[in-house]
C-alpha cells in the first residue's frame, strides 16, 4: 500500500485565473502547505477533451443535474428545469464554452491528504460562499445567481478533483505517464521523516 505522501490530485487553473495573472499566486497557496507539484503544462482544451473531463464519472450527468436543483430550491429559487439530464446539458455547454475560451494550466499535485488539502485550500465551487483565506473566497466574486442570469458558468479560477478515485481518472486524461515526475523535495524529510534525521550536523 502507498504511503499517504504519494497520493496526488488535479488542479486546472481555468483561463480566467490566467486571465487575471493569478497562476504564480495560486501555485503559492498548494506550494507552501508541503504539497509537491510533480507535473505541469498550459494548453487551450477542446470541447472534447472538456467534455470527457467532466463525464469521465457516468453519474456526474445526473447528480450534478439533481444537486443543482436542490440547491436553487434551498435558496428558495425555482431551477430552469427539474430534469436533472437537462440541468446539467446546459451546464456542460456552458462549461465547454468556458473552460475553451483560453489557456488553462494543468497540474498534478503530490502529497498526504492532497486532495482534501487542495478542496480546502481551493474553497467551495461557487465565490461567494467560499470562505475567506480559499483561494476562491479571496479572489472571486462571482455567484450562482450571477453565471445564472448571464447564461454562463460560474467563474471561480480554478477545477480541483473532488475525490482520490476522480483524481486518478482526471489525471490519466489530463497527462502522459510519462510527463509525471518522480523526485524528491527536501523539505520531504521534515514533513515526513519520523524522526526528523539528518537536521543535525
Amino acid at each position: 500500500m502507498k504511503h499517504p505522501s504519494k497520493e496526488q490530485t488535479l488542479i486546472v487553473i481555468k483561463p480566467d485565473g490566467v486571465q487575471r495573472s493569478l497562476i504564480g499566486e495560486i501555485i503559492k497557496r498548494y506550494e507552501r502547505i508541503g504539497l509537491k507539484l510533480v507535473a505541469v503544462k498550459m494548453l487551450i482544451p477542446t470541447e472534447e477533451h472538456i467534455e470527457k473531463h467532466y463525464t469521465l464519472d457516468p453519474n456526474w450527468r445526473r447528480v450534478t443535474g439533481e444537486k443543482t436543483i436542490a440547491s436553487y430550491k434551498k435558496k428558495g429559487l425555482m431551477p430552469w428545469s427539474e430534469d436533472p439530464i437537462e440541468v446539467t446539458g446546459k451546464i456542460l455547454k456552458n462549461l465547454k464554452k468556458y473552460m475553451t475560451s483560453g489557456p488553462v494550466v494543468a497540474m498534478v499535485w503530490q502529497g498526504a491528504h492532497a486532495v482534501e488539502i487542495c478542496r480546502k485550500i481551493t474553497g467551495g465551487t461557487e465565490p461567494l460562499t467560499s470562505d475567506v483565506g480559499s483561494i476562491r473566497g479571496d479572489f472571486v466574486l462571482d455567484s450562482y445567481k450571477m453565471s445564472d442570469d448571464d447564461d454562463r458558468s460560474v467563474r471561480n479560477l480554478i477545477h480541483a478533483s473532488g475525490s482520490v478515485d476522480e483524481a486518478k481518472a482526471e489525471i490519466n486524461h489530463w497527462f502522459k505517464e510519462e510527463e509525471i515526475i518522480d523526485y524528491r523535495l527536501v523539505q520531504e524529510q521534515i514533513l515526513y521523516d519520523v524522526n526528523l534525521d539528518g537536521i543535525l550536523e
